[in-house]
């Protein structure tokens, strides 16, 4: 599909649907390496369905994340103090986490949910997304590009890394959970 399977495969990556955007954006550097297509239309397909998906999915958090966390919380130890924390830690977070967070595997197709959620302004959401979407973008095209037909190496050594930034949420949610269980008893 060329461009627009590299653009649509990055909206929907961007949308929380885990298909990874190591495996398109180093595929389109192999494409780009081969003279099938130019470095700056993956580039901007890339870029610009990076921000497209991740504005749906910022959506989705803003119509109706709080309503959804706040009737089925409960059963994830989140309350209505815990969403205001949430809020106001990412009004004075949100910026350099957004942007940041687009460039770490794994967490940078979720952040957009909990940034919509919170209530983010949506103008700054966009620019930190577009802006922390760019070197990521560019740095696995550029490596697709260099490496060819041995793109799939990057995403052998990225996969472990994905892996334990996975890891570390994990073990953070539950440090998370189990110090919010243990205040609750106390």
């Amino acid at each position: 599909m060329g461009v627009w399977g590299i653009w649509i495969g990055m909206i929907l990556e961007s949308a929380c649907i885990p298909i990874p955007s190591e495996v398109i954006m180093l595929s389109g550097g192999w494409l780009v390496a081969q003279g099938s297509l130019s470095f700056v239309d993956v580039a901007v397909a890339g870029i610009i369905g990076n921000l497209l998906g991740s504005i749906l999915a910022y959506y989705v958090g803003r119509a109706g994340g709080r309503r959804l966390l706040q009737k089925y919380g409960k059963y994830i130890l989140l309350n209505e103090h815990h969403l205001e924390q949430a809020e106001r830690w990412f009004h004075r977070f949100g910026e350099s986490t957004v942007f940041f967070t687009r460039m770490l595997p794994f967490v940078r197709t979720f952040i957009s949910l909990p940034a919509g959620i919170a209530g983010m302004k949506t103008w700054k959401f966009a620019v930190f997304t577009l802006l922390g979407s760019i070197p990521w973008n560019l740095t696995l095209l550029y490596l697709g590009y260099r490496l060819g037909g041995n793109w799939s190496i990057v995403e052998h050594y990225l996969r472990p890394v994905s892996y334990g930034i996975c890891g570390v949420v994990l073990l953070l949610l539950v440090w998370w959970l189990l110090r919010r269980r243990k205040d609750r008893t106390v």
